[in-house]
């Protein structure tokens, strides 16, 4: 028998798990003892705070992460092989979600190993149910291009694709150029265009506004830079 390998969701910001993870998703994750993180220093903080059966010195952690090499990965199975159970942990919100664990989950599939994912914070669902955007028809784009002239066309595209189809556009940002994120969007998108940007979304200073390309324009920037944000448009 193998074991099981559960996806655990992690809060996304620096706030107590019990304030974003159910009562039965701690009890799951407080008795394994074998765990595949993305970063091991932030992992045992949050593995601490949640408040683990046996030591934090006691329990097996395993990174995976952008520089994790593909040939890696079959290794990391090797306590589902033998029995034991591995909880997968990104570094904030849902694991395997716009995450390294993904590959993980894939090789686990195929090997017919139990994926059990467990209920948490995901920024994704958060943004889009406060949105007021199609709930109903959606896509989540990940990362855009960085460069400006690949940006925009990427933009333009998503827009057109969401006038086409009814469906929401949903893309991330790493925090730091969110300001260029949001000023190309308004550069590239046409004045209807409705936008959602969702920034610190569960944390303090949370905060979701919807309005056109052309209001957005017409006031003052949200304030996003360094801050955990996703950005939404519907055409």
């Amino acid at each position: 028998m193998t074991g099981t390998l559960y996806l655990i969701p992690v809060p996304l910001g620096p706030t107590p798990p019990q304030d974003s993870l159910p009562l039965n998703v701690l009890a799951t994750i407080r008795p394994l003892s074998h765990f595949v993180v993305e970063q091991s220093k932030t992992a045992r903080s949050f593995l601490k705070a949640v408040g683990t059966e046996k030591a934090l010195q006691e329990l097996q952690l395993e990174e995976l992460n952008e520089h994790t090499r593909a040939d890696a990965l079959d290794r990391l199975l090797g306590p589902l092989r033998a029995g034991n159970d591995i909880g997968l942990l990104s570094e904030a919100g849902c694991p395997a979600v716009a995450d390294p664990g993904a590959n993980l989950v894939a090789l686990a599939q195929k090997e017919n190993i139990r994926v059990v994912p467990l209920i948490g914070p995901s920024s994704i669902l958060l943004a889009l149910m406060a949105s007021g955007l199609n709930g109903q028809r959606f896509a989540f784009q990940g990362y855009l291009p960085a460069k400006d002239i690949d940006r925009q066309k990427a933009l333009r595209d998503l827009e057109s694709e969401s006038r086409k189809r009814g469906q929401t556009q949903i893309f991330i940002e790493t925090p730091y150029r969110n300001r260029a994120m949001f000023d190309a969007i308004l550069q590239a998108c046409q004045p209807a265009t409705r936008l959602t940007v969702a920034t610190n979304l569960s944390l303090p200073g949370e905060s979701v506004l919807t309005r056109t390309i052309q209001q957005w324009k017409k006031q003052t920037p949200p304030e996003i830079e360094r801050r955990p944000t996703v950005f939404l448009l519907l055409a």
